[in-house]
């Protein structure tokens, strides 16, 4: 019994450091990243508004679009609208709960427990929670080693693993840190695990901070979605108002004002 305590303890001994290295090396990905976006600008945003265009893809094509516009308090407040070919949904998010507006068919519907999942893994797998540092407590990070990337480019690679297991992987640029890809698995409705990649792409500056105002998202190696954004503001003062469930739907319908 001894011998094996010896044994164990040894093995934690060899194994410590090395964490600890893996740690220090995703900590100064992350640092090079924070900085190329902005440093400390990028990460005092509270608030970020955008607008632009979302279309899905099939087959090499688009299948369809629709404007949208995008309200964020960080770290889990967001409201999105789509609106396209005269119909229009609102989709609001406040932590552990939720509702949509649905314009066709004139519905207010508290979201399901399913739907309120889906967003909080959109968090796990945001730049922005990453970056800014909102999993600390949540998941445990490591540096996974470079990664082979386009034009004979390399990319840093650092692995995010939360307590229930999900696991996502963040690449960066090995030259200038800027945001290349995000990788992680889901499961679909038919209980399928399905491997998806936002790509990051058209970093533009905008007072200060560079933000991605092209991602890509690849389901299974196949493009599946664009968002473009046009315009992009930070530190916006948003009102809680836009995240309350309106008691009726000529509330819904109701332009919010920003």
């Amino acid at each position: 019994m001894n011998r094996l305590f010896h044994l164990i303890m040894c093995l934690l001994f060899l194994v410590g450091p090395a964490f600890a290295q893996s740690n220090d090396k995703a900590a100064a990905v992350i640092a090079k990243a924070v900085q190329s976006l902005g440093g400390e600008r990028y990460l005092t945003v509270k608030t970020q508004v955008g607008k632009g265009k979302f279309s899905v893809l099939r087959d090499g094509g688009v299948v369809s679009f629709q404007s949208f516009v995008d309200v964020i308090v960080f770290p889990d407040k967001e409201r999105t609208e789509f609106r396209g070919q005269g119909s229009r949904i609102t989709q609001v998010n406040t932590g552990d709960s939720g509702w949509i507006f649905d314009g066709d068919q004139e519905l207010i519907k508290v979201q399901t427990e399913a739907q309120v999942a889906n967003f909080k893994q959109s968090i796990r797998t945001s730049l922005d929670n990453l970056l800014r540092g909102y999993w600390k407590g949540e998941a445990e990070i490591s540096y996974v080693g470079k990664r082979p990337a386009t034009l004979g480019k390399r990319n840093d690679v650092i692995k995010l693993v939360y307590k229930d297991g999900f696991t996502v992987e963040f690449e960066f640029a090995a030259d200038d840190g800027l945001p290349q890809k995000a990788i992680y698995k889901r499961t679909n409705i038919d209980g399928e695990e399905v491997k998806e990649e936002d790509r990051y792409a058209q970093f533009i500056d905008v007072g200060g901070i560079k933000a991605p105002f092209i991602i890509d998202r690849h389901t299974m190696g196949k493009p599946s979605s664009r968002i473009n954004f046009e315009s992009v503001e930070f530190n916006k003062n948003i009102s809680d108002g836009i995240f309350a469930k309106p008691q009726s739907v000529k509330e819904a319908k109701k332009d919010i004002k920003l």
